[in-house]
This record gives structure tokens, C-alpha cells and sequence, in this order.
């Protein structure tokens, strides 16, 4: 996958830019990649200009600028990514923090935005108990500056279907990876990332500005984080359709990419 790089704010953000037609942005989960859109990749970009931006600290990208101090900067940054391209109108599907600027961004600037699709996602602020649970292990991993295994066997299973027989070599390969992430990355990027996170406002009030027949709720029917009641309750908000990816935790790009891919190509105007 081929990755080309733009300067936002000082810093080197990372992005897949593939394929033709219609820009189709998509926004990838919190301690992952753009490589967890390779199944939508490949597909819609048979049909679309699909264009992956790589959160600050994650996969290419440099660690955050200053200047990101919360989700309105993110959803900032990633506009001044579509003006950079002269991408005056796309499609964006934003799954978990993809989701949470993504619709940041489809608020602030309306014009901008055709389709939005929110995955395993969730505008309100975070409930105290997880996010105090989520702040304690960023603050575990930044003092032992690594990932360590028992670090690991909790940070892990949150992403994925609570059985635990999908995708186990999906499984293994996240687990490496975030084993191998370096003091650095875990302090400068994806401490502070994960407090503009989870640290975010309530966004549930606006809601209601989003056009409920252009917007969509998706989410995976064992997804923990994000469980599929906080859709429903999204979904009442906007007035948009809500669906359910079946067999299918937070990443359920990868755990059905099938029925991902299905749907995005059947919802998604080709022609805007």
C-alpha cells in the first residue's frame, strides 16, 4: 500500500490515496492503521478515490502538533487534508475516533461532507468508569514506556468480537504490533492521543444537525467498547437508519469485511 505524506499544523501526516471517482475519506480506529481498511480499500477503490488518513502517532503519521488539543482539531486538520487535495465534497466513513471527528467535521462543515457513515462509534463523552479504566492503562503503558503482556491480554480483546474465534491472526498481528511500539510512540503519541479520545466532550446535542438521510449507524453486534445501544441512541438523535455488522466486534472492518464492503458500495453515490 502505497503512502504519501502531507504537512498539517508542523507535523508529517501519513495517507493511502487510491483508486478514482468520487472521494471517499475514511477514518481508522485509535491504535491501529490505515492498514485496518485494506478489505475497503481494495473494494471501493475499484469505484471510488479512496483516501485513508493515518492518526497522528499511528502508522506514518508524525506525533500529534501542538495544536491538537481536542476532537474540534482533529476534525480541522483532516479538512485542511481535503483542501490540500482540492477534495471540495467526499463521502466519509469514520469507525471509533474516525467516527467521533468524522462527524465533527460533517457538523462543521456540512457542505463538505455527502454520505457520512459512523461505525462502532460514539458521540457522547465517554462514561466515567471507561474512561478512568482507559486513563489508567495510558498511564500504566507510559510508565513502563512498552505494551506489556498483561497490558496486553486487557487492551487487546476490546477490539474484537467477545467470542474470541474471529480473525486470530488479525489478533496477533495488532498484539505484536502494539508490543513493538517504542517509549516514544507511547508517550509523545499515543498517551496524549488516547486523552484527546477519551477525554472528549458530549456531542450528542448537535447530532440532530446531521441530515438523518445521508448519515448511517453502523456497529458490530459484539462490539464492547461501543456497544450497539449507543448507536441506537445515535441513530434516534440524527433520525438516520441504524444496522448491526453481524458476527463483528469494534473492528468490524476486518472481522466481516464482507458485509462492510457490501454495504458501503450498495449506500455510497458513486456519482455526487
Amino acid at each position: 500500500m502505497q503512502k504519501h505524506f502531507i504537512e498539517i499544523d508542523g507535523a508529517r501526516m501519513s495517507y493511502v490515496d487510491q483508486g478514482q471517482g468520487f472521494p471517499v475519506l475514511l477514518g481508522h480506529s485509535y491504535l491501529w492503521s490505515s492498514a485496518m481498511w485494506q478489505p475497503q480499500i481494495d473494494a471501493l477503490s475499484r469505484h471510488f478515490r479512496v483516501i485513508v488518513p493515518e492518526l497522528w502517532g499511528h502508522g506514518d503519521s508524525a506525533a500529534p502538533p501542538a495544536s491538537t488539543v481536542d476532537m474540534a482539531a482533529l476534525a480541522r486538520q483532516h479538512l485542511a487534508l481535503l483542501d490540500a487535495l482540492d477534495i471540495q465534497k467526499c463521502h466519509l466513513v469514520g469507525l471509533s475516533v474516525g467516527g467521533m471527528w468524522g462527524a465533527q467535521l460533517a457538523i462543521d462543515h456540512p457542505e463538505r461532507v455527502d454520505r457520512l457513515v459512523l461505525m462502532d462509534t460514539y458521540l457522547g463523552a465517554e462514561p466515567e468508569a471507561t474512561r478512568l479504566k482507559y486513563f489508567g492503562l495510558l498511564d500504566a503503558a507510559s510508565k513502563a514506556g512498552a505494551f506489556i503482556d498483561p497490558l496486553l491480554d486487557v487492551v487487546v480483546p476490546i477490539f474484537f468480537h467477545a467470542g474470541g474465534e474471529t480473525v486470530p491472526d488479525v489478533r496477533e498481528q495488532f498484539r505484536a504490533g502494539l508490543k513493538a511500539s517504542t517509549a516514544k510512540t507511547i508517550r509523545e503519541s499515543l498517551d496524549p492521543m488516547g486523552r484527546v479520545i477519551f477525554g472528549r466532550p458530549d456531542l450528542l446535542a448537535r447530532l440532530g444537525e446531521l441530515p438523518g438521510e445521508r448519515t448511517i449507524v453502523l456497529c458490530g453486534d459484539q462490539d464492547i467498547p461501543r456497544p450497539p445501544a449507543e448507536s441506537a441512541e445515535m441513530a434516534q438523535l440524527i433520525g438516520c437508519l441504524a444496522a448491526q455488522i453481524p458476527f463483528a466486534g469494534h473492528i468490524s472492518s476486518l472481522e466481516n469485511p464482507q458485509v462492510v464492503n457490501d454495504f458501503l458500495l450498495n449506500w455510497l453515490p458513486r456519482n455526487c
